[in-house]
Order: C-alpha cells, then structure tokens, then sequence
C-alpha cells in the first residue's frame, strides 16, 4: 500500500470518522472503501452511457421493445 495526503475540511473528517467508528474500521478504510465504491459507479455509468450512445446511433426496431416488455410484465395470478 502507499500512503497519500488528502485534504478535508472539518465537517467532512468528522463526519468520516463517525462513519468509520460505525463500520468499526479506521479512517484509512473507510476512505479506501468508498474510493472503490466511487469507481465502480464511474466505470457503471461509462459502460451505461456507452451502450445509450450504441442505441442512439442504431435504435432498435419498434417490435423489439414490445417484445421485451411483455418479458418485462409481471405474469399474473
């Protein structure tokens, strides 16, 4: 592991150090934790926005749609 210097202001520390005292880790965890949830959600919103932009150049056909909603529905009881 490295270590690195990061800046944060009162109000976000304490709040990251009460959410640290909660998950029962340290500081260092909590912030490594949330750095990959980050880039998850990052690397997830490329991917989606990659696949609208596939869609936008080649929409898919009227028939299509319709045939995944029905896969979509709830069946009924």
């Amino acid at each position: 592991m490295e270590t690195i210097q990061v800046v944060l202001d009162k109000k976000l520390l304490l709040a990251a150090d009460r959410a640290a005292r909660k998950m029962k880790a340290n500081r260092s965890a909590l912030v490594r934790e949330a750095l990959r949830e980050h880039l998850k959600r990052l690397a997830l919103r490329a991917e989606e926005d990659r696949d609208l932009r596939g869609y936008q150049r080649v929409p898919a056909a009227e028939i299509e749609s319709h045939l995944w909603a029905a896969e979509a529905m709830w069946p009924e009881e």
